[in-house]
């Protein structure tokens, strides 16, 4: 893997835990708007939006079963980063919004939150 794979959930989606109700993920809603607000830097990297229903098989095939929970950053091969929340098959990737914030400043020039 070339590139760092930023994979968010698609928003809409239905958990039948809860009859008759449309969802988003906050935490993949805040990263998109990031996105969004800066087009040119988000091209640095692949983004991925999938269905909320496991398995994940993208995710999966990248880092393993243990690892589905979005939004998640799965680094570019022997490019690790000091966010890093998790390693699996010799492949870094970041589980946390807030270290996936930072990682987008960091690796690709996204500014930083403000504090």
């Amino acid at each position: 893997m070339q590139r760092d794979t930023l994979f968010l959930l698609k928003p809409g989606f239905t958990d039948p835990a809860y009859p008759g109700q449309v969802f988003y993920c906050w935490h993949c809603a805040l990263i998109e708007g990031v996105l969004a607000s800066f087009p040119l830097l988000a091209a640095r990297l692949d983004v991925e939006r999938i269905a909320w229903t496991r398995p994940r098989q993208a995710v999966i095939d990248l880092v393993g079963d243990a690892n589905q929970s979005l939004p998640l950053l799965v680094l570019a091969d022997g490019r690790p980063s000091r966010h890093q929340t998790g390693e699996q098959s010799g492949r870094g990737f970041i589980a946390d919004k807030d270290a996936i914030l930072a990682a987008l400043s960091e690796r690709h020039g996204f500014p930083a939150p403000h504090p």
